[in-house]
């Protein structure tokens, strides 16, 4: 979908004008994938709009395949506008306060003409995997979000209007949480891709391996057809690799008590992914242990597409099957690159000096502090003279890693 950011900070009754950028949850992973170097595939429906023209044609310019984007000619692309300041994860607390996690805002919202909004402050934390010294201006409140998405052309996706070839042919198929709510439709194809899907069913040879990001929205499930909860656990359930935030699992499930509850609460995936906010992230696999990989210091420019660019890092890991803990810090390395950027995808760094920062010792990458233009240059002491040559760069042979 479109979204539209605010030329200064402030409600949305008060700012004058706006900025159009991409969003969705899934199209930032696919941008970030495809621009680290990874072939990846969007797959979705817009309009046949204007709006429609500017998604596919930018998502395209990042380097994705857009040939399965369907366009839809009787409902329009879906759009939203917010304000600056961090994504709510619970319900509005009295006084105008919210429970925030800080993690990305393009992307992570979507809904139907619903509203999320703050009166003042609130306690926030940084992006997944990543450590803010100290909050920028306009960031510390809650954003204001507003969406125009009844009835838009994504909210028509179902099993009988996505084609499934587009989707079985990669290594990784993405999702989240969000389509789910979008409508009756959109449920039963995430439902389809995970719970229903063959290898799941009966039995059958395994297709990609599922990521699902949980990306729990209190207010897009307001209107959902189901109570977001119960759906959300499910899709986790039957999921290979899934993402959750602590405060989304609090807010979703009632589960509290750090990594090894929300782990005990959902054992089933392969591969669980548990965000910490400014402490780091902690990942279980199969039945090892947790590994946990703190978070880096970052001066904030902007915190939009954080979230889902510590998706894509992650995942471009398991694609090269590297151990665990370097899985989590090229996660956390993609959302610092989000964090210091103010476009709408921040460029990653070059694969040779992610690999040289993720080999750090625990030491050097705790010294670590990335700020604007560190993906272009190498950020001040961060490779030590005995790191050791850079890693060879590849080019873009990896699977395709499809969203939907």
């Amino acid at each position: 979908m479109v979204t539209f950011l605010p030329s200064r900070p402030g409600p949305l009754a008060d700012v004058p004008s706006f900025r159009r950028a991409i969003g969705g949850a899934e199209s930032n992973v696919a941008c970030a994938l495809a621009r680290a170097g990874y072939r990846t595939r969007w797959v979705s429906r817009v309009g046949a709009d204007g709006f429609g023209d500017h998604l596919v044609r930018t998502i395209a310019a990042h380097g994705v395949d857009t040939t399965a984007v369907e366009r839809d000619p009787d409902r329009p692309t879906g759009i939203y506008f917010r304000t600056d300041g961090e994504r709510a994860t619970g319900p509005t607390a009295p006084g105008g306060t919210a429970a925030t996690d800080g993690t990305d805002g393009t992307g992570s919202r979507e809904g139907a003409g619903t509203t999320d909004t703050a009166n003042g402050s609130a306690p926030t934390d940084s992006a997944p995997g990543t450590h803010v010294p100290a909050t920028p201006p306009g960031q510390g409140a809650v954003s204001e979000v507003v969406y125009y998405r009844a009835g838009s052309a994504a909210s028509a996706m179902s099993p009988a209007t996505v084609p499934a070839e587009a989707l079985r042919t990669g290594r990784v198929l993405h999702l989240t949480g969000i389509t789910a709510a979008l409508s009756a439709d959109c449920l039963a194809l995430l439902r389809a891709l995970t719970t229903d899907r063959p290898a799941v069913r009966d039995g059958a040879a395994p297709g990609p391996l599922v990521s699902f990001d949980v990306n729990y929205r209190v207010s897009l499930w307001r209107t959902a057809p189901e109570p977001g909860a119960g759906v959300l656990l499910d899709l986790a359930r039957h999921s290979d690799i899934v993402f959750v935030g602590e405060d989304e699992a609090a807010a979703a499930w009632g589960v509290t008590g750090g990594p090894d509850a929300v782990r005990a609460a959902l054992p089933e995936p392969a591969v669980l992914v548990v965000k910490q906010g400014s402490a780091g992230a902690t990942a279980y696999v199969g039945d090892s242990g947790p590994v946990f990989a703190p978070a880096l210091r970052v001066d904030v420019v902007s915190p939009i597409g954080a979230g889902d660019a510590f998706a894509a890092g992650f995942l471009a890991g398991t694609l090269r099957g590297l151990p665990v803990r370097e899985r989590l810090r090229h996660g956390h390395l993609l959302a610092a690159a989000a964090l210091t950027d103010a476009g709408d995808l921040a460029a990653p760094p070059a694969r040779e000096t992610a690999d040289r920062l993720v080999a750090l010792d625990e030491g050097d990458w705790g010294r670590l502090r990335l700020g604007p233009g560190w993906t272009s240059a190498p950020p001040h002491g961060s490779a030590p003279a005995d790191a050791g040559p850079p890693a060879p760069r590849t080019g873009r042979t990896e699977p395709e890693v499809p969203s939907a």
